[in-house]
């Protein structure tokens, strides 16, 4: 088993377990850290959408800091029972709503419902197009002011109405904070 440790909030320190898996890339701690930095370290009354869950590294940390509501989404079936496992051992309550389902059918679900979020974290698996195919879904699944995280294999400078307005690099990883038509402040 891997271990992520949440860095901030209310269940700060603590280590989580997830499976191996081939695709999983759990979002290193500096990496998190200069998120949050990002979006602010209070999420109190937010709602969080992390599309591709994986260690579940995004989504805890947000509920960790104060999200009202942090929907975490995995298909995968290993992987999934350990996000399952964490949340009961963080007593996560109501916070966490952990569901199965293919990340792109599961956006074109919300969108008909008219569901958005305040924070949309997407890391999904590299080269295979899930940013591409998501894109057109953005205006339904994120508020107008919402924010939207983007881990990638390259640099990003739009999704759509969405802007890139910070960015870092660790290693190979290409991290973005986007928001709703702003110009690119990215650091």
């Amino acid at each position: 088993m891997n271990t992520i440790r949440i860095i901030g909030g209310e269940w700060r320190r603590r280590v989580l377990r997830f499976p191996d898996s081939e695709a999983l890339r759990p979002t290193p701690d500096r990496v998190r850290e200069t998120v949050f930095n990002w979006l602010g370290q209070d999420l109190s009354g937010l709602s969080c959408l992390d599309l591709f869950a994986g260690s579940g590294a995004l989504g805890f940390e947000a509920a960790s800091r104060g999200a009202q509501r942090v929907v975490m989404v995995e298909n995968a079936p290993r992987v999934l029972a350990a996000l399952e496992a964490n949340a009961r051992l963080l007593g996560a309550d109501g916070r966490l709503r952990i569901v199965r389902a293919d990340a792109v059918k599961f956006a074109s679900t919300l969108h008909e419902a008219g569901s958005r979020f305040d924070v949309l974290f997407l890391d999904p698996p590299y080269k295979q197009g899930w940013v591409e195919r998501l894109t057109p879904l953005l205006p339904e699944l994120l508020a107008d002011d919402g924010a939207l995280y983007v881990e990638a294999e390259s640099a990003v400078d739009a999704c759509g109405d969405w802007r890139t307005v910070r960015r870092g690099r660790a290693g190979q990883v290409f991290y973005h904070l986007m928001r709703k038509g702003r110009a690119d402040e990215a650091e």
